[in-house]
């Protein structure tokens, strides 16, 4: 039904909006976490090689032959070829390099500080250099340090691999929580009032719950207020229409009696004028009764009403017909007033004009009804049909039986914007089908 699909777009599109605000909050917050993360390390790499560069000061010593640097003050790793830590110690033209260089060479910086990013060592190792000055026994001292990140690296991946896979997770369980809690309360009253609505148009309620979430309580409360006075507005033109119908029997009735003891030249001209009035008098009020597009009265159970139908109608015409009639289980979302002088009218016509039999079919396929009225009559010749159709009750006065209360029949089809065909039956007579489309599960009326 529509309004499922509604209610579920809404639901898919609300979800779909929090999980991408999850997700792109995810991949922010891990963006984030990541850079500042990678400032963490480098931060503390480089004050390990600013102690690293104090460290190789205070192995500088000054001995009987000069400056010279202490090796034994010094951390085993610096003996170490390719250990991953390194020196170079630049004084006044010479040269000291630590023997965990082995015959690999360190760039020189030419400005104190940390290098703008990692530089390619000895063994694919990846270095992180600082260079710091000093001036110590009256010289100039000018020392690189350098450390290899490359095993820092590969564990912050294995972590940032973890965290991303952990991250993954807990939004994968997010979203499904998120989801449910829309399923089961962001959404619950929506549902609610949409199950209420399909009641209201099965007619199994008249009105919709007055307790409702605040956010929808002034719509609820809109819409009880409509049904309540559409129903009153119903009822009172209803009753204001049979009232005229039953004003105006009784002049029609005194003047047809009149007309009958009238001059016969007079005569003729007041009863064709008369039964004018009276069918459009008929027509009309039909037609005013079906123009309101509220249908909140009974619906229509097709298996109660054809019968009690038929019955009226084999004791009206006092004729031996045969009646074949098909009609689904249940009741079908139309005014049961509606549909109840629609057959009337149809059905009518068919046995006035049936030699012995008379078929219905009511069938809902693909959210529509569909109603077939056949008989054995004569019929009606093809090139007629269109005349019918577009001159309504007047094709009566044609062809007795066919096409009486037609315009009554196609204003009620009209109000629930149906199609109206006429065709030749397999019985040989005339058949009649209607079809009535269904929108969310009701009359489009």
């Amino acid at each position: 039904m529509r309004s499922n699909s509604k209610t579920a777009s809404i639901g898919r599109q609300l979800s779909f909006g929090l999980a991408a605000s999850l997700v792109l909050g995810a991949v922010l917050l891990g963006v984030v976490a990541t850079v500042l993360f990678e400032r963490a390390v480098r931060n503390y790499a480089l004050e390990n090689l600013e102690y690293e560069s104090r460290t190789v000061l205070t192995a500088i010593a000054n001995g009987t032959q000069g400056v010279y640097l202490d090796d034994a003050r010094l951390s085993p790793a610096y003996l170490t070829p390719f250990s991953g830590r390194y020196y170079v110690v630049e004084i006044e033209g010479e040269r000291w390099r630590s023997r965990s260089l082995w015959d690999a060479e360190l760039p020189v910086l030419t400005e104190p500080g940390p290098a703008p990013g990692l530089i390619d060592g000895p063994e694919h190792q990846r270095l992180l250099y600082l260079r710091s000055d000093f001036r110590r026994y009256g010289k100039s001292f000018s020392i690189l340090v350098a450390t290899d990140m490359a095993p820092l690296l590969a564990e912050f991946n294995e972590i940032g691999l973890l965290l991303l896979a952990l991250g993954l997770a807990v939004v994968v369980v997010l979203i499904y929580m998120q989801y449910r809690v829309m399923r089961r309360v962001a959404l619950r009253p929506l549902q609610q009032a949409q199950l209420q609505l399909q009641q209201l148009q099965r007619g199994e309620r008249e009105l919709l719950d007055s307790e409702a979430p605040l956010e929808l309580q002034p719509l609820i409360d809109e819409i009880n207020r409509l049904l309540d006075y559409m129903r009153v507005s119903l009822l009172r033109s209803r009753n204001a229409l049979g009232n005229l119908g039953h004003a105006l029997k009784t002049p029609l009735a005194v003047l047809i009696s009149v007309a009958e003891r009238a001059d016969p030249q007079l005569r003729e001209t007041l009863q064709h004028q008369l039964a004018q009035m009276q069918r459009r008098i008929t027509r009309e009020l039909g037609r005013a009764r079906t123009a309101g597009e509220v249908r909140g009265g009974e619906h229509f159970n097709p298996r109660e009403v054809v019968p009690l139908l038929l019955d009226s109608l084999e004791r009206a015409h006092r004729r031996e017909l045969t009646y074949d009639w098909q009609v689904p289980a249940g009741t079908l979302p139309l005014e049961h007033d509606d549909m109840l002088e629609l057959l009337g009218n149809l059905l009518d016509n068919s046995c006035k004009w049936a030699q012995t039999q008379v078929r219905l079919r009511i069938e809902c396929p693909h959210s529509q009804i569909l109603i077939r009225i056949e008989d054995d009559g004569p019929g009606i010749a093809e090139t007629q049909y269109d005349e019918a159709l577009a001159r309504g009750g007047r094709l009566d006065e044609q062809m007795e039986g066919h096409g009486l209360g037609l315009g009554i029949a196609q204003d009620i089809i009209a109000a629930y914007h149906g199609e109206l065909e006429l065709a030749r039956s397999s019985l040989g007579g005339l058949s009649v089908s209607v079809c009535l489309p269904l929108i969310g599960g009701r009359g489009a009326a």
